[in-house]
């Protein structure tokens, strides 16, 4: 993965807000006698068509900048950007902060910038991302005054980081949308063949690739699409002769996993070659077998499509730097691991997620800790689930599963042993972050036999642990593969630090092109894509 210079699309814009004239700034339907330099104000954005579903004040934008003291690139920057989007709020929508806000503060965690830094902010972003079912005020001055900030945090990133590309200020509403858009129209402006978007996918090696898919089901979606499927059987498999055959041909001839185009109806073994490769695209098991669930999934239109590879693209605009050397990638919906060397995928792994509810998040950080023979401190929200109602049923609940109380006083505070039925398995891989979460190994690993393995408490559970472990150590002469196994089966918990920190991402991608330039679509396990969709199109689908 390439930087995706956010500054670079911006900071062309800031240099232009001090140069454009422009109405007055106020909240909308207002006027306001504030005299603004800046960037064109975009009236066509209302509550009706608003990427977010809430506005500011323009007066309260002014006392911000009063209030702050912040210099004239600063105060014309903001101003310029909130004229852009007609006041809406950037990083909030009237049920919480939105995915780019989260995206934005992974990026820059994920760079250690200790000048984006700000602790009041970052304990503002835990507790806002911890509330749930909570409709957010615009005119609460904590909620106002955390849009500004992390605005003004935004722009200072990419004055600081800024690197001359030639990409017009007209990208800038392309990282945080401000209106919803039908979706071949936004399909047609991000394949345009113009200046922003050919110096960004140059930047973007992941954006890039995905242009090609959205081509591909742009043109389909725009001539019809394809003819729905309709079966009247369970399952189909080669000896199989039936209408619903000649339909599948045609549809997997459309997005190239069938070569040629014959349109029997008879199911030989070319199709159940093609029924493979769609499978391995898609997230099922290479069986060959046509089923309900993949005629269903083979009916899902190519609009459908268009959208989610439009969605994903919007999510990569967001990527951190790809760092020289290891980099770990986990992505949610695919239920797989990645180490990339930058060159090549060393090897890759199945795991086990969070379910819905219990939400794996998306964010990056660095892994510097392996724990052998690991203590499970098991979260107050599972002590209060499942331990409490648990000793209710049998006063032998925590000896049965080697737990044990810990710390006096108040909601107890319990831990699991290190053992062979302990939950993290024989060892976990730390990369603190302030939700929590973490890769381990895991006694259950029938699980991943599983298609859908989304089915943890929200941490990332390992298929092989052990070779992560061995990877994460090969360097270090004080562990040798038998000494590691030896510390996974102590049940003595063992900290080790690594010498030079592995940077990990974890991701929510639902389409994206492998190294082989294979493409891969995947199911929308916590509805990501189907809250964005909302947000960003005017006809979502």
């Amino acid at each position: 993965m390439v930087k995706i210079y956010i500054i670079s699309l911006l900071l062309p814009t800031l240099l232009l807000f001090s140069c454009k004239e422009s109405g007055n700034a106020s909240e909308p339907g207002k006027e306001s006698p504030i005299d603004q330099k800046t960037i064109a104000r975009d009236r066509s954005i209302d509550q009706r068509n608003a990427f977010n579903d809430i506005f500011l004040d323009s007066v309260v934008v002014e006392q911000f900048i009063a209030s702050e003291k912040l210099n004239d690139t600063m105060s014309a920057a903001i101003r310029g950007f909130y004229n852009a989007r007609n006041f809406e709020f950037a990083w909030f929508s009237s049920d919480g902060l939105i995915e780019q806000a989260f995206s934005f503060r992974s990026l820059y965690s994920s760079e250690n910038d200790a000048d984006a830094f700000n602790k009041s902010l970052e304990h503002r972003f835990d507790r806002l991302r911890a509330e749930k079912d909570k409709t957010v005020d615009p005119k609460d001055p904590a909620v106002v005054k955390t849009e500004l900030q992390i605005t003004q945090r935004f722009i200072s990133y990419a004055l600081k980081n800024y690197t001359k590309t030639g990409i017009s200020e007209a990208a800038l509403g392309t990282y945080i949308p401000a209106k919803r858009k039908d979706i071949i129209a936004l399909a047609d402006s991000v394949l345009a063949n113009n200046t922003v978007n050919t110096t960004f996918a140059a930047l973007n090696e992941s954006y890039r690739l995905l242009k090609v898919p959205l081509q591909q089901y742009r043109t389909i979606a725009k001539n019809g699409g394809w003819q729905v499927i309709t079966a009247s059987k369970g399952k189909y498999s080669i000896g199989s002769s039936e209408l619903a055959i000649m339909l599948v041909k045609k549809r997997l001839q459309s997005t190239g996993e069938l070569a040629g185009s014959d349109t029997t109806q008879l199911f030989d073994a070319q199709l159940e070659r093609a029924v493979k490769t769609y499978q391995l695209s898609h997230g099922y098991k290479a069986t060959g077998i046509i089923t309900k669930d993949l005629v269903n999934d083979l009916n899902i239109s190519a609009l459908a499509r268009t959208q989610q590879l439009l969605i994903n693209m919007q999510r990569m605009r967001w990527l951190p730097t790809q760092p020289e050397g290891v980099l770990i990638v986990v992505n949610i919906p695919e239920f797989e691991v990645y180490v990339d060397s930058g060159r090549d995928i060393v090897f890759q792994m199945n795991v086990v997620v969070g379910r819905e509810g219990h939400n794996t998040t998306m964010f990056s950080g660095n892994l510097s800790q392996v724990v052998f023979s690991p203590y499970w401190n098991i979260p107050p929200s599972i002590v209060k689930k499942e331990v409490i109602p648990g000793l209710r049923r049998d006063k032998n609940y925590l000896k049965k599963r080697n737990m044990e109380i810990t710390g006096k006083g108040g909601f107890p505070s319990v831990r699991q042993r290190p053992g062979e039925r302990n939950a993290l398995g024989k060892v976990k891989f730390l990369f603190p972050n302030s939700f929590n979460i973490y890769m381990h190994d895991t006694p259950e690993k029938g699980f991943f036999d599983r298609s859908e393995r989304d089915l943890s408490h929200g941490c990332i559970r390992l298929s092989d642990a052990t070779k992560m472990a061995n990877y994460l150590l090969r360097n270090s002469s004080d562990w040798s593969p038998e000494k590691i196994r030896i510390a996974m089966n102590s049940g003595k918990e063992q900290f080790v630090k690594l010498k030079s920190p592995v940077p990990v991402i974890i991701t929510y991608y639902t389409a994206w092109v492998d190294k082989k330039g294979g493409v891969h679509f995947a199911d929308d396990i916590y509805s990501h894509d189907k809250e964005m969709a909302k947000k960003m199109f005017a006809n979502p689908q």
